[in-house]
């Protein structure tokens, strides 16, 4: 045991009916349900350590419970009627709960409990108020007051339901604050943070989906400039890292991709802890002038196509979007344009290194080492260090996180990191319907590498941006084998498409794309190493000191 793991607590206690002795320490709450009782004037490492031992990290505790124990008929009180003229007595509790998390497989958390008996109800309540103070470790950052944002028709409008009744009992299980608002229209969580007393809350929540989540991402940044004397934020402004974190329940993509699975109780769980991980952020500019804040893709061509034709059917729900989908994949249209790109300096990472952004990533880590070593570092080093292709694009897709969701596991750029200060710019140009369709069904399979087609260009950037082109004439006379594939087509491409900024339309196509190295808070850890399939990055290992 290291020497910072101070023992709080030291004593014999009944754990789930069996005699043990029980350690609290500044970290950990731990039993040992075989070995002889030590004596709590002289504890140590060898009365309580056994092959029965048992251990719970005191950061993953989610609560602590006091229970009325009747020693006249060996159990806890009831309403029954056989135990009435026992509740109608004043009982002292004997009996206190400890809910911790425990991990079920696939990345989802679930709450256990585990009761202690004590001798008395003094003992009881020294341990209980010895636990939850223990809690109140600075180093956990565990929330005490949070400002939740609840979308009424978010998961299929299940949402306010799924909250009620499943996340609810959890915070209030830890003693968490709750201020919670029903949003009514689009935008407001948006325009209420502008003007709220934010000063009192640990961090926001949404209960909703990646609209959601975007909505309250781009209210938060877009008020801390403003309270920096920022008003109309622009290209020559520096996006300022909030101090409040946010929490998702459940959203799809940005969870995915943070957290490893869509499920309510889980994030929950994630922000009752108080994890916290920073993320990286895109700032997209037309004009020169601030449209969006992004953390997952920002597209133009295909995916912004299928946006905008599915607003014409939401009454179909989330169906819309795999109709319009097979739609714009029938269609097969492309689009001319230009893209300028600084590509990242770090020669040790690309998009097709098959890592994995896991929980404490080392890539990850060394790029926040850089942002503290160099914080005035501008991204824009210089024309002469920008790329630019001219091409007939079927997509131009950015992704600064892997995207993972239920339909595609390993997400549309596996190897993305969620704080490296990168995007991944994907480049598909133009090809046949079949081709196009063997690099989107690629993306669903956890094996197959989707990039690994001629008309597929893949980039690590740190900026780029995007114009139009208005004829075939524009293309640079060396780019043969575009114009030859142009001329071929039997659709014409039309002038211009519009941008997909996670799940919101832009109708400009011409846009300026900045990322920014881990800008934003998340109540999340990284996704967890379950298996020993993915290399590259590695979780962090929390052991005993």
């Amino acid at each position: 045991m290291a020497a910072d793991q101070n023992i709080l607590l030291y004593g014999n206690l009944d754990v789930d009916g069996r005699p043990s002795v029980v350690l609290l320490t500044s970290f950990h709450l731990s039993w040992d349900s075989t070995s002889k009782a030590g004596t709590p004037e002289s504890p140590n490492v060898e009365v309580i350590s056994s092959q029965n031992r048992y251990t719970i990290e005191l950061n993953e505790v989610i609560g602590v419970t006091t229970e009325k124990y009747d020693s006249s008929s060996n159990g806890f009180s009831s309403k029954d009627s056989s135990t009435l003229f026992v509740e109608m007595q004043t009982l002292k509790p004997h009996v206190f709960s400890v809910f911790h998390i425990r991990r079920i497989g696939h990345h989802k958390w679930r709450e256990r409990k585990v009761t202690f008996r004590c001798r008395d109800s003094t003992t009881c309540q020294i341990w209980v108020e010895s636990i939850r103070k223990g809690l109140t470790n600075p180093k956990f950052r565990r929330p005490k007051s949070l400002l939740v944002f609840i979308n009424p028709v978010g998961g299929k409008k299940k949402g306010p339901k799924i909250y009620a009744e499943k996340v609810v009992p959890l915070f209030d299980l830890a003693d968490i604050i709750v201020h919670s608002i029903t949003t009514d229209r689009a935008n407001y969580a948006l325009d209420y943070l502008q003007e709220a007393d934010l000063a009192k809350y640990d961090g926001i929540v949404c209960v909703g989906g990646d609209g959601m989540f975007t909505e309250l991402l781009n209210g938060l940044l877009i008020r801390t400039l403003k309270d920096n004397g920022n008003a109309q934020p622009c290209r020559d402004t520096t996006p300022i890292q909030p101090d409040l974190r946010i929490g998702i329940i459940p959203a799809d993509t940005v969870v995915y991709s943070t957290v490893g699975i869509n499920d309510p109780v889980t994030s929950a769980l994630h922000i009752i802890t108080g994890d916290s991980m920073n993320i990286d952020c895109c700032s997209i500019y037309q004009r020169d002038q601030l449209v969006r804040y992004s953390v997952s893709l920002v597209g133009y061509g295909y995916y912004g196509d299928v946006l905008a034709d599915s607003e014409k059917f939401r009454w179909m729900g989330t169906k819309r979007y795999n109709w319009s989908g097979f739609k714009k994949f029938l269609a097969n249209q492309s689009y001319l344009g230009e893209v300028s790109f600084l590509p990242t300096t770090v020669h040790d990472s690309h998009p097709r290194d098959n890592t994995r952004c896991l929980a404490g990533c080392q890539v990850c880590a060394a790029a926040l080492d850089r942002l503290h070593q160099y914080p005035s570092e501008s991204s824009s080093l210089g024309k002469e260090k920008w790329h630019t292709i001219r091409g007939d694009f079927i997509g131009v897709n950015a992704v600064t996180m892997s995207c993972r969701c239920a339909m595609s596991p390993e997400g549309v750029s596996p190897a993305c990191h969620l704080g490296d200060g990168c995007t991944d710019l994907i480049l598909v140009k133009r090809c046949s319907r079949l081709n196009y369709l063997h690099h989107l069904y690629r993306c669903r399979d956890r094996q197959s590498d989707q990039f690994d087609f001629d008309f597929v260009q893949v980039h690590r950037v740190k900026e780029f941006q995007f114009r139009p082109l208005e004829d075939e004439f524009e293309l640079e006379a060396g780019e043969v084998n575009c114009r030859q594939q142009l001329f071929r087509s039997n659709s014409k491409s039309s002038h211009n498409s519009v941008w997909n900024c996670d799940g919101e339309v832009i109708g400009s196509p011409s846009v300026h794309v900045q990322v920014h190295c881990q800008l934003v808070k998340l109540f999340a850890r990284g996704i967890e190493k379950l298996d020993k399939e993915h290399s590259g990055c590695i979780p962090c290992q929390q052991k005993d000191k």
